[in-house]
């Protein structure tokens, strides 16, 4: 009896395991017989993809980022020679600013048609030294006439604390103190903005600024993290535009014609 159990036993576990075999051979089948699936040619492997588009966006941004005037240490050298030439403070507070406004050494900035403010900028900061406006009022002016957009100022004088502040919060902003420090502090000094002018508007910026660069009036800097034209004005400026006045008034006046080419000659 036991020995025609054992058999039964073991014919029932032969049936099951050719069952499950026969179920699983089209599973076994498909997984075999499915073609790779292909990849699509606008489809790249995602390594090479992304490689693509770094070397693509790397060679955007040097495209776009084209400045004539670099930010250097040898232009911050520069612009703090005509302070110490000048023989001007780097204004350390509030206190001391309110004190040069006073006494009129430190002038506002005044809005106009041509000049608007970034909203952002203090307006107890809207200040800079007298020949430092006329440049701001020059080119603003001239800019208009040529696109009838307004340039805009996003910063001027700055104390020694504020500068601190500033470095804080922007490494690459200039020290507050040093042969390198921000012009700024002097109140020679302002930003331009050139984030959202055209091509054509920053090459004419270019162009107003060298000439005056080479002059040795102005020294310019196109800041890339700012995306400002940082202009620190000389005060040779004031100078050179009194004697470009002075050049246009004394231009002569077409000569009165002769007496005798007036009158009719005597008989």
């Amino acid at each position: 009896m036991s020995h025609f159990v054992k058999r039964n036993h073991i014919a029932t576990v032969a049936v099951f395991a050719l069952l499950a075999l026969v179920l699983c051979e089209p599973a076994l089948g498909l997984h075999a017989t499915l073609p790779p699936r292909p990849r699509s040619s606008r489809a790249p492997h995602p390594l090479v993809s992304t490689r693509s588009r770094t070397k693509t966006r790397a060679r955007v941004r040097r495209a776009r980022w084209n400045p004539m005037f670099r930010p250097s240490h040898e232009s911050l050298l520069r612009q703090n020679e005509e302070i110490d030439r000048l023989e001007l403070p780097r204004i350390q507070d509030d206190e001391q600013l309110e004190q040069l406004k006073a006494s009129e050494a430190l002038v506002p900035i005044l809005e106009s048609p041509s000049l608007r403010f970034d909203p952002r900028l203090d307006p107890s900061r809207r200040y800079c030294r007298p020949w430092t406006r006329d440049f701001v009022d020059d080119l603003s002016e001239a800019y208009y006439k040529q696109f009838h957009q307004q340039i805009q100022i996003n910063s001027a004088v700055r104390t020694v604390k504020i500068q601190k502040k500033l470095r804080r919060h922007n490494r690459n902003a200039a020290p507050a103190e040093g042969d390198t420090a921000s012009s700024h502090l002097a109140g020679i000094t302002v930003d331009i903005q050139r984030r959202g002018m055209t091509r054509e508007q920053i090459q004419w910026m270019q162009q107003y600024l060298l000439p005056l660069r080479d002059m040795q009036l102005v020294e310019p800097e196109e800041e890339r993290r700012q995306w400002v034209f940082h202009v620190m004005v000389s005060d040779r400026y004031a100078g050179w535009r009194e004697s470009k006045t002075l050049a246009t008034q004394k231009t002569p006046e077409p000569e009165a014609p002769a007496l005798e080419e007036v009158l009719p000659q005597q008989q």
